[in-house]
């Protein structure tokens, strides 16, 4: 059986339920074990490795393939979509890049990246603040 290396990271923020859902979702669609997923709220996540500060990450989501090179924010959802499986992601991927529809896009994550946590539907049922999402 040949052994699958992922193509890209993806870090994410798992406190943010939003977020881990849409994560949980992209880990369903990846038969191949091209995505390494990183939760950036657990406990030991050093973001110097990576050449940046905790805030760096929880500013934006990022993706870094295998090259060194980071996709952030919209253009990290691109990244991802490109090596999971299947036509409509790839459509998606090139849609979402299009003059217009990216302008547009960046700005609603900009809205979404800065207010997730008030967007986050398991806030309230967190005693310590930060819940978290098992089965990633």
């Amino acid at each position: 059986m040949k052994k699958v290396h992922p193509s890209i990271m993806v870090f994410f923020d798992g406190s943010c339920s939003v977020c881990a859902r849409e994560i949980r979702h992209y880990k369903n669609k990846d038969l191949h074990g091209q995505l390494l997923l990183v939760d950036i709220s657990e406990e030991g996540f050093e973001p110097e490795r990576y050449g940046k500060t905790m805030d760096d990450f929880m500013a934006q989501m990022h993706v870094l393939d295998q090259k060194g090179q980071f996709f952030l924010g919209v253009n990290a959802f691109p990244a991802i979509w490109q090596v999971l499986p299947g036509r409509f992601f790839a459509f998606f991927a090139m849609f979402l890049m299009l003059p217009g529809i990216h302008t547009l896009a960046q700005l609603a994550y900009v809205l979404f990246a800065r207010y997730r946590k008030k967007l986050s539907p398991v806030k309230d049922r967190c005693d310590s603040g930060t819940c978290r999402i098992n089965h990633l």
